[in-house]
């Protein structure tokens, strides 16, 4: 080993393992093992209007922050990965799901995934997966914002609640429920 570089390891060592460690957030890991038997959420949906039910959010959805044309490095971005829509089909296979909203977007989740996802120069982590019934997702982005969206069934079948959060720097920044009746 060099002399310069004996004498630099030690020193540069600390900086090194501090920058790795960041202050990035949450730490994301695989969700679930399995589709629970019996649970698919194949079909059409129709977003039902919560308005009149007791405690039911209704499906306005608080966007935070939206796009500006100049942000600042440091703020959240995981917002641009959160897909709403009134009309979903959903396409379920024995490896994943496809969420299509209003016929425009289709989101692709893959059980158990763990993988890096983007939205033009946008970059984020993601990991989904079943728990408890539930399919459940949650995306971190360089700034350590998490959104974490769930989707499950009620009514025998018959609904779809989806629950959308985003928690930045310990604060719940938006908090989203939207209950779609089925159409098939």
């Amino acid at each position: 080993m060099p002399k310069l570089a004996r004498y630099l390891l030690p020193l540069l060592l600390p900086l090194l393992l501090a920058a790795c460690s960041g202050t990035r957030g949450p730490q994301l890991t695989p969700v679930g093992v399995a589709i629970p038997e019996g649970v698919t959420f194949e079909g059409r949906w129709q977003l039902r209007d919560t308005a009149g039910e007791s405690g039911a959010h209704s499906d306005t959805v608080p966007l935070v922050g939206g796009r500006k044309s100049r942000r600042e490095k440091d703020s959240p971005s995981v917002q641009v990965f959160l897909e709403t829509g009134s009309n979903l089909k959903v396409s379920q296979t024995s490896h994943g799901l496809f969420i299509s909203f209003d016929r425009s977007v289709v989101e692709e989740y893959r059980f158990r995934e763990h993988r890096g996802v983007n939205v033009g120069p946008i970059a984020a982590e993601r990991v989904s997966g079943w728990e408890d019934g539930r399919y459940v997702i949650q995306t971190v982005d360089a700034v350590g914002a998490l959104l974490t969206e769930t989707y499950s069934l009620r009514d025998n079948g018959q609904q779809l609640v989806r629950t959308a959060t985003i928690v930045y720097k310990e604060q719940e920044t938006l908090s989203l429920r939207q209950v779609f009746d089925r159409l098939e």
